[in-house]
């Protein structure tokens, strides 16, 4: 397996659905461009992709970035190199994805921030997460995670118990959404009614652009590979499970000694001694 390297192509596709048609097209080319000789000039590259040289700076502004310059100094400097064997075109196809999606998954996160969110749920009175589908799914695990750290956590899908539940939301609440898409209206307007109830608002999502100030407080951005949300390939869920995982471990140096004491009575009321569970992957 290769090494983990970050890139711009995940910054490119997370703004991607909120582009107009003639900035798809740079972005389109940005994503498939595999020419690094190339002249990345303003003037050659509107050139090329018969937009002009301001269609780039617009574009380069919604992805982020200061200008066209500071946009393609970033693009330059984090090209992943494409060098991994497989055995099986169908391995290639599989691990290929999730090598994407921990390329972007690096490519995308900001620790400061997420040091941020580990420290607003450590000193929550309660932590809803609301997500449909596989986003549910990843909600559950995410709850039976950090519930074993003694942190109340519940995990809702029903769309009317999403609705309903802003009346048990208030500032010393933490509400987060889970949607790959972005684009799940039920769970758009619960985080809606959450932060309009002053609690604090979280959206883990690969279209960080179709979530506003007025639905949430601020936005993680997921990983994504094409397809991802129908699970064609590879499970929707994993994205959402790496960010947890890093998560939970930022989660756990906040007030460590009591973390690990929540974890090991969570083991005992299993059955499971921690130092003998640990010791199996040694």
């Amino acid at each position: 397996m290769s090494e983990i390297f970050k890139s711009s192509v995940p910054i490119i596709e997370s703004v991607y659905d909120s582009l107009t048609p003639s900035e798809k097209d740079i972005a389109d080319f940005f994503i498939k461009n595999t020419d690094e000789t190339l002249d990345f000039s303003s003037k050659n590259i509107a050139s090329l992709i018969h937009v002009s040289e301001a269609s780039l700076t617009r574009f380069s502004k919604k992805c982020g970035f200061s200008g066209y310059r500071e946009f393609i100094y970033d693009y330059q400097s984090k090209k992943i190199p494409e060098n991994i064997q497989y055995q099986s075109k169908q391995m290639k196809r599989v691990l290929h994805d999730y090598n994407k999606i921990l390329n972007k998954t690096y490519s995308l996160i900001e620790v400061e921030q997420i040091e941020r969110f580990a420290t607003r749920l450590a000193h929550a009175k309660r932590v809803y997460i609301y997500g449909k589908g596989s986003s549910g799914l990843a909600a559950t695990e995410m709850k039976n995670r950090f519930m074993r750290l003694g942190l109340p956590i519940e995990a809702i899908s029903d769309d009317d118990v999403m609705l309903v539940n802003h009346v048990l939301v208030d500032k010393d609440t933490v509400v987060i959404g889970f949607s790959i898409s972005g684009d799940k209206q039920v769970v758009l307007k619960a985080m809606t009614q959450a932060t309009a109830n002053k609690a604090y608002t979280v959206m883990f999502t690969t279209q960080q652009n179709n979530v506003n100030e007025k639905i949430v407080n601020e936005v993680i951005p997921v990983a994504s590979v094409k397809n991802l949300s129908f699970g064609n390939r590879i499970s929707p869920q994993l994205p959402l499970l790496i960010i947890t995982d890093i998560i939970y471990d930022y989660f756990m140096e906040v007030d460590n000694p009591k973390k690990d004491t929540f974890f090991k009575q969570s083991l005992e009321s299993l059955n499971i001694n921690k130092e003998e569970e640990e010791s199996k992957y040694e």
